[in-house]
């Protein structure tokens, strides 16, 4: 046990010591808490594997377009997380993300409205959608899989409705379309990358200060260090890269720049992450999520819980219909539909959040995101058709189910849960 005095703290602190985290870390996963560790070592191999298969896997364009093409699904999958900490399950987030497209679609089209009306439309969509479907298996009693089941169907024809039968309404505002499609200035990229990481260094100091106040252990400086280096070295390669100019041509067009649609899903990232882990909304969740009813006895309103995760994923759903709109600059009765919810839903799981409920963080989305995307990039550079990359893809979903059955009898075995 090592003691670190930290500024502004009238004590010393008593911290474990880097090697004791470590320890600390790896019985935690020998005892069934793998958390994101089977997502991130997955990414490793497939990156890897692809890089050495198709050396252009890592080039600067691919390289962009991983965030392109992961965007919308991630999007989606953070707002199944709520769902899934619940043990729930939206089968019509898919289709909810496709409504709510449509109806950015004709608002902006068909009655001229601006695109911030037109967006706050959408996502209005999208929180009634979730209010509706949360009030039935909340209030009635309904079981979540029938219920968005139902509106999986029920979606489709509505999409179609909003779309008059398979037209294909395109998008011709410059703000939505710039989402998908455009990109920072460099020096913009590099600004945002220090705020992210000065920021993140700041959240833990702050929170070692604050345990070390209360007389709580604190974790060592050298492991705040060494969370904050990594951060900034991935973070600094990831911007180094996409400022790589990636047009053939870059007189005509330049291309060069983070996404814009990169620190759009970092900011719902960070925030949800932060209702999660730092507000009493977010331990509820996982109260509910662990047991209902002892959380009910607690005090908890579970009713209310449940049907403010569908809110959430509903409304996060949106958000991921107007992304999609943006990379197809249109709107079709295919929007949100076909594998979109199949991959949102494994990009949770994947992540590491527990189909049982109880487990899980809105990183998971994250982490998931980048595994489809990485599977459906590499192979479809490697020429493989839509078949396998399902297959593979299908085949990975069920790894990490199986992962995560096995984690949970572990960790029951062990007296972890």
């Amino acid at each position: 046990m090592s003691t670190t005095m930290l500024p502004g703290t009238k004590t010393a602190a008593p911290s474990p010591g880097i090697g004791q985290n470590v320890r600390a870390y790896i019985g935690r996963v020998r005892g069934g808490d793998m958390g994101a560790l089977p997502a991130i070592l997955g990414l490793l191999v497939l990156c890897t594997t692809f890089a050495i298969l198709r050396p252009v896997f890592f080039s600067a364009i691919n390289f962009a377009n991983l965030f392109t093409q992961g965007a919308a699904i991630s999007m989606i999958a953070m707002g199944l997380v709520f769902v899934l900490l619940l043990g729930e399950i939206d089968l019509s987030a898919g289709y909810t993300s496709g409504v709510c497209a449509a109806v950015l679609a004709v608002a902006m089209t068909q009655n001229g409205l601006p695109w911030y009306v037109s967006a706050g439309a959408a996502i209005l969509t999208g929180i009634v959608i979730g209010l509706v479907l949360g009030a039935l298996v909340a209030k009635l009693g309904i079981p979540s899989f029938v219920v968005t089941l139902a509106a999986f169907l029920a979606f489709q024809g509505l999409l179609l409705v909003l779309v008059h039968e398979g037209n294909n309404i395109a998008i011709r505002d410059p703000v939505i379309i710039a989402i998908e499609n455009r990109y920072l200035p460099p020096v913009l990229g590099w600004i945002l990358y220090a705020v992210c990481v000065l920021v993140y260094a700041g959240v833990q100091v702050v929170r070692a200060r604050r345990r070390a106040g209360r007389g709580l252990m604190a974790d060592p400086a050298t492991l705040i260090a060494f969370r904050v280096g990594t951060l900034a070295v991935l973070g600094g390669l990831a911007v180094y890269a996409l400022n790589l100019e990636r047009s053939r041509n870059a007189l005509l067009v330049s291309l060069k720049g983070v996404p814009i649609v990169v620190p759009i899903v970092v900011a719902l990232l960070i925030f949800w992450t932060f209702v999660l882990r730092r507000t009493a909304f977010g331990r509820h969740i996982y109260a509910v999520g662990g047991n209902a009813e002892a959380a009910r006895r607690a005090g908890i309103n579970v009713d209310r819980i449940r049907v403010s995760a569908f809110v959430i994923c509903s409304g996060m759903a949106s958000i991921g219909g107007i992304i999609l709109a943006s990379q197809a600059s249109s709107v079709d009765p295919s929007t949100g539909g076909s594998d979109v919810l199949l991959f949102a839903v494994g990009a949770a799981v994947i992540g590491g959040t527990s189909l049982f409920g109880g487990k899980g963080r809105v990183l998971d989305a994250l982490l998931g995101g980048a595994v489809v995307a990485v599977i459906n990039n590499g192979m479809g550079l490697m020429g493989y058709s839509a078949s396998v990359k399902y297959i593979v893809t299908g085949l990975v979903l069920l790894l990490a189910a199986g992962v995560d059955a096995l984690s949970r009898k572990r960790a029951a075995a062990s007296g972890l849960r």
